[in-house]
């Protein structure tokens, strides 16, 4: 079992918070498919012949694609892999890329899920993170999307910013529960390096993000999704009885993935290998049949923290067994560190199997770092 994720750089214009690898120029896209199509060739070895269960277009702005370049992409694939029958195979869209005709035509190729970019159903808040779409776009294009048949479909939101009121986040979640979307992923707003919101917030312009508003509408969040039916699976995705990500899920389980595209990352259990972030740098390399990557080889403590990391931001937890199969006495050693948590009552343990608890969710970064080898 194995995933392909395809990294898509281009969007048609910069949200001020974001940090992913993206252009807002189209000019190269043409030449950037044909790298594609190259790595995916020069890559087709990287699984080892496992059977993909998972493709993801993520980016940027992966609707920027027409129906025909998504199919190209997908075919070369389906002719050098072996692709699951059922495979889950998802498009991160924007809500203004979603006319009828372009759902139409999406319609058409295997693509079975919709990530849709909505982040707040308020104009002004979607003006302040400099949004390319309206919130009467992202409302028109859910139903439109269901309309012609997309059923599977997953919604962002963000939460923790200065002009989300906590009226305004009841808001954004109950019309999220109006137009029936199985899947949730949500997250607090984060001031990354080298963002435009980072630089507003230096310069004055901007007032920081506020860590106590962002816990109390985690709380909000966490207690409107459990009231509607939702599985908050991971710490930052909740969805309908059987409507997980299987692709991200595979990630938080350690699957083996192949990333495709400039800055684009790949596991396979033993070795991590990342990609140019660089448009030109990584068409040029593809030109010349060269994988523009580096490539580490993650060492025993990498593997624990990092199964450590991922796991206990699931609803299934840290299973002490699987911590014991990288490293034999590694379940003793972490043991030291757990009582703390047991008595602030951030962590539970059933058998073998340490969680998160509700208030734990709102420090498991920390907890994580602090069971780190």
């Amino acid at each position: 079992m194995a995933g392909i994720y395809i990294h898509i750089p281009f969007c048609k214009q910069a949200c001020y918070y974001c940090d992913f690898h993206f252009s807002t120029s189209l000019k190269y896209k043409d030449e950037l498919i044909q790298a594609l199509i190259k790595e995916i060739k020069l890559q087709k070895d990287y699984l080892a012949g496992e059977t993909v269960e998972t493709v993801y277009f993520g980016g940027g702005t992966p609707s920027v694609l027409n129906a025909d370049e998504i199919n190209i992409l997908l075919n070369t694939i389906t002719n050098l892999h072996t692709v699951s029958a059922n495979a889950e195979i998802t498009l991160e869209a924007n809500p203004d890329d979603l006319s009828k005709e372009k759902l139409q035509a999406l319609r058409q190729t295997s693509l079975n899920r919709l990530s849709i970019g909505i982040q707040s159903f308020f104009d002004e808040d979607l003006a302040w993170m400099n949004r390319a779409h309206r919130a009467n776009e992202a409302e028109s294009s859910v139903k439109r999307a269901q309309d012609i048949g997309f059923e599977n479909i997953t919604a962002d939101l963000i939460y923790g910013y200065p002009l989300l009121t906590d009226q305004k986040w009841k808001y954004n979640l109950d019309k999220i529960f109006e137009l029936d979307i199985p899947h949730i992923s949500s997250y607090s707003m984060t001031v990354e390096p080298r963002t435009a919101l980072a630089s507003f917030i230096k310069t004055k312009k901007q007032a920081p993000m506020d860590e106590q508003q962002s816990a109390e509408q985690f709380i909000l969040l966490m207690d409107a999704m459990q009231a509607q039916g939702f599985e908050h699976y991971e710490i930052s995705n909740f969805c309908k009885p059987g409507h997980y990500s299987r692709h991200n899920s595979n990630y938080w389980k350690g699957v083996k993935y192949l990333g495709l595209g400039p800055s684009a990352h790949s596991y396979n259990g033993e070795t991590r290998q990342w990609n140019v972030a660089n448009n030109a740098k990584y068409i040029v390399a593809l030109e010349k049949s060269e994988i523009p990557a580096e490539t580490e080889t993650l060492s025993e403590a990498n593997r624990l923290n990092e199964y450590i990391m991922t796991s206990l931001r699931t609803m299934w937890g840290l299973d002490l067994k699987n911590l014991e199969k990288i490293a034999a006495g590694s379940t003793a050693e972490l043991s030291k560190s757990l009582p703390e948590f047991f008595e602030k009552g951030w962590l539970v343990q059933k058998e073998n199997t340490l969680s998160l608890t509700q208030t734990g969710k709102l420090y498991a970064d920390h907890i994580a770092s602090s069971l780190f080898f």
